[in-house]
């Protein structure tokens, strides 16, 4: 072979050398990029020929498939759409997946790889692929008592079951329908999009989970908590008048019942005055670590995504007095109040929440189920059983008597947050029971009534009463 027919072979060899190593690569590491393209259209269109699994609350699916006739062979459907939409999110042919849609959606459309047994056997068989089924902790109702409650008012309701972390509720408002966006009429499709994306309301956020706000006097559970943890007693004594802020012409005042009253009675008034100089004593460091435990600064639920609760770096006196009564720049989620209420009636344990129960294949074998996870350890059971009590009685006589239920012991914290001048204070309220174990937290951010009038135990302790009864 002469020279130049060796420079050509030699050439032609890199060049499909190159080529092959290039498909290779296309097939194997951008497999999933190139699928997910939104101009693929072929496999978009294959993955909505699929008979997608249900979701399910109880014996009821909140998300199904039904096979019709027209291009994409199955319509997906969501039966109580705007109720569920921030647990099961949509699935869409434009927009692809949200919600457990999007975090079980190999599963779903049968693909994933714990399902391969099912899918072997639905080739021999000659039976069409059917994906999985979801069963999600939900109790229905509790979320429809969580969702009542709210009555059209902005906010969010969280329930958990405190002994495993399992979520019994979970509501958001405003809401939307998924159906909307899972429609087969594309033209639909990408107006509702259009429309859920401009409304001031924003009813695609899920504030149960991915938004934080000011918790207000809720917050004082933490603070209680370190106090506890420090040495104090329910009984101890703190003075509770009133207070000018370290280095700030600012003071705190207002009528707590005495100049010096117990920390007991300080949470049951909820006196500001009181947890804010003992924020001071107690340190920003000793605060922010008993937020930690917790759990601020973690996010929780994967499955349906969460922002972390925050609490406040680097901060003064002054500072320090404001974030121990839940404001400055504390900020949390409804879900991370319930669980700072649900490891308090856990006696300290910070239990992982989740909301997806099992995974059945289309065989109904379980291929994989929850199982309760500690997450943390809050405080001592000692400590725990002491803070109980003092929310014990803040619900017999205190702020939130209004959640009070013959024949179940219940302890609450409410509160009302101010972050500006502006808009109307939060309502909070979290709470746990006895019987049922849950822990609720309930977070209203437009009232939609006077400021003067609004507080967690006026406007948010019934809904907690609400879900806790729908529970029994």
């Amino acid at each position: 072979m002469n020279r130049p027919i060796r420079g050509v072979a030699v050439t032609a060899m890199v060049i499909f050398t190159a080529l092959m190593i290039n498909l290779s690569y296309l097939y194997i590491g951008q497999q999933n990029y190139l699928n997910e393209r939104p101009e693929n259209r072929r496999v978009a269109d294959a993955r909505f020929a699929q008979d997608r699994g249900p979701i399910m609350v109880g014996n009821t699916p909140i998300a199904k498939s039904e096979q019709v006739k027209d291009r994409y062979k199955f319509q997906r459907s969501y039966s109580s759409g705007e109720l569920y939409a921030q647990i099961t999110g949509y699935y869409s042919y434009l927009y692809r997946t949200s919600g457990l849609e999007a975090s079980y959606s190999s599963q779903l459309s049968g693909v994933d790889d714990s399902q391969f047994l099912s899918r072997l056997l639905e080739s021999v068989t000659g039976s069409t692929q059917r994906g999985a089924t979801l069963e999600t902790t939900i109790n229905a109702k509790a979320q429809k008592a969580a969702w009542n409650g709210l009555a059209g008012r902005k906010g969010a309701v969280v329930a958990i079951d405190y002994s495993t972390g399992a979520i019994k509720a979970l509501v958001s408002f405003p809401s939307y329908d998924p159906n909307d966006l899972a429609t087969h009429d594309l033209t639909a499709s990408s107006e509702a999009w259009k429309r859920l994306n401009a409304d001031p309301d924003r009813p695609l956020s899920n504030r149960a989970t991915r938004e934080i706000y000011p918790p207000g006097s809720t917050f004082k559970l933490v603070t209680a908590a370190a106090a506890l943890d420090a040495g104090m007693s329910p009984d101890t004594l703190i003075d509770a008048s009133a207070y000018k802020l370290p280095g700030s012409t600012r003071v705190i005042s207002e009528n707590c019942g005495a100049a010096k009253i117990t920390l007991t009675h300080a949470l049951e008034v909820s006196c500001n005055p009181a947890f804010a100089r003992l924020g001071v004593k107690l340190g920003e460091e000793a605060l922010r670590t008993q937020a930690q435990k917790f759990g601020f600064g973690t996010k929780f639920l994967d499955d349906i995504g969460s922002a972390a609760s925050r609490f406040p770096e680097e901060i003064d006196q002054a500072q320090t007095a404001m974030s121990a009564i839940g404001e400055f720049e504390v900020a949390a989620s409804p879900l991370q109040m319930a669980l700072v209420a649900a490891s308090i009636a856990n006696d300290g344990v910070v239990m992982d929440p989740y909301i997806v129960n099992k995974v059945l294949d289309n065989d109904l074998r379980i291929t994989s189920q929850a199982h309760a996870q500690q997450q943390s350890v809050a405080m001592s059971p000692e400590n725990a059983a002491a803070l109980r009590k003092m929310m014990v009685s803040v619900v017999e006589h205190g702020t939130g008597f209004r959640a009070q239920i013959p024949g179940v012991t219940v302890g609450g914290k409410t509160g009302t947050a101010h972050s500006d001048n502006v808009r109307r204070p939060y309502a909070w309220f979290t709470a746990w029971a006895d019987n049922p174990k849950v822990a609720v937290c309930v977070f209203i951010q437009d009232a939609e009534i006077p400021t003067n009038d609004i507080a967690g135990g006026r406007v948010a302790a019934p809904i907690a009463k609400a879900v806790i009864e729908a529970l029994r």
